[in-house]
């Protein structure tokens, strides 16, 4: 699987501690010490489908008193009766290096949480009721080292986010439309759930509005086939999916291609130097380019991330020849910039509105079918 691609907060950690000058020459050392785990991997139990019938282990569902996914800012509203239901699996927010996996009932990481789903999930409200699941995410380290522990922990956080996909199924009306959706640690998760139940489901494929593997890598030549969903090429096409990795100018991803170039794809062929699916969320269009004129509303945060405004027409975006997004001149929509320029945090924030308007439009298009 690859790894290093979730560096949150990693630069401002590792000036803290050990000042600039130490980070060019030791920084993923440094990285590595801080922030993973010291102990070995404890198994633990598998969660049953079962968990996920009561609202306790949800972050956001329809029943949920002060649910973070009905968030919006000024001028936009959830829909009162929104026709598609969304799975929407949030990224890590679990980072120290006290365990593989977070607790269920860890309170910090819970709060993180609800903030990725103010920022994110909060995009789709229009189009459908948002179902988040808490699960026992692998924590921030896991993505830092090769070792085997790591893996476990990322496969006890999948057999979390599988049985709240088997639990939100059967909660939901079988013929209902769904659209499904991730972020970084999220998307892993989803491109597994994709190739584990879409692909082998055809009744399950067919109500599926888009997938939103968003913040993480998806290989054309060697993951596509696996997913059981072609990337989306028309802005209004249904049944698709999409992806993008955002970067502001001049942009370094060579702590991704680096590690992207040592995987294997779906496919069992390795991936390296293979194109990247990028979807042009501006357009909703696979290798577009848009002015930030197009840009319906970028979301900037307020300093305790508990509110936003949002702006119209700020940040461009256009697809470079390896598949990666660029966004031009670094926007100043909050102090988690990552090394190389990367955007990874702001991937929905920035093109929230957009977003927005994209579900809306594949949502149409598949009622139209």
């Amino acid at each position: 699987m690859a790894r290093k691609f979730l560096y949150v907060v990693v630069a401002l950690v590792v000036v803290a501690i050990a000042g600039l000058t130490v980070y060019r020459l030791y920084g993923n050392q440094l990285i590595r010490m801080a922030l993973v785990p010291g102990e070995a991997f404890h198994g633990q139990p598998p969660l049953k489908v079962e968990a996920y019938r009561s609202s306790r282990l949800w972050i956001a569902r329809p029943d949920i008193a002060n649910n973070p996914a009905l968030w919006t800012p000024a001028g936009y509203r959830p829909a009162r009766a929104p026709r598609a239901a969304v799975f929407f699996i949030h990224p890590t927010s679990y980072i120290t290096r006290d365990h593989w996996n977070a607790p269920l009932d860890d309170a910090d990481t819970n709060a993180r949480a609800a903030i990725f789903l103010r920022g994110q999930a909060s995009a789709f409200n229009e189009a459908g009721e948002v179902w988040a699941p808490r699960y026992r995410q692998a924590t921030f380290g896991a993505f830092l080292t090769s070792a085997e522990d790591a893996e476990r922990a990322l496969q006890l956080a999948y057999g979390d986010v599988a049985a709240a996909f088997e639990a939100f199924l059967t909660q939901v009306a079988p013929d209902r439309p769904l659209i499904l959706a991730g972020h970084s640690q999220g998307s892993v998760h989803l491109e597994r759930l994709l190739r584990d139940y879409v692909a082998k489901r055809p009744q399950l494929k067919r109500r599926v509005v888009a997938a939103y593997v968003v913040g993480w890598p998806v290989s054309r030549a060697r993951d596509v086939s696996a997913l059981g969903l072609p990337e989306c090429t028309r802005a209004d096409q249904s049944g698709c999916f999409l992806s993008w990795q955002s970067f502001a100018e001049p942009a370094d991803p060579s702590l991704i291609t680096d590690a992207y170039d040592r995987t294997t794809g779906f496919d069992g062929e390795s991936r390296r130097g293979t194109r990247m699916a990028c979807t042009n969320p501006l357009t909703g269009t696979p290798d577009a380019a848009a002015p930030a004129a197009v840009n319906k509303g970028t979301l900037y945060p307020s300093p305790d991330l508990n509110s936003a405004d949002i702006r119209a027409g700020a940040v461009p975006a256009r697809c470079d020849g390896r598949g990666f997004l660029l966004i031009g001149d670094p926007p100043a929509v909050g102090p988690y910039t990552l090394p190389g320029n990367n955007y990874h945090v702001y991937d929905y924030s920035l093109f929230w509105a957009n977003v927005r308007a994209d579900a809306d439009r594949r949502l149409a298009a598949f009622a139209a079918k």
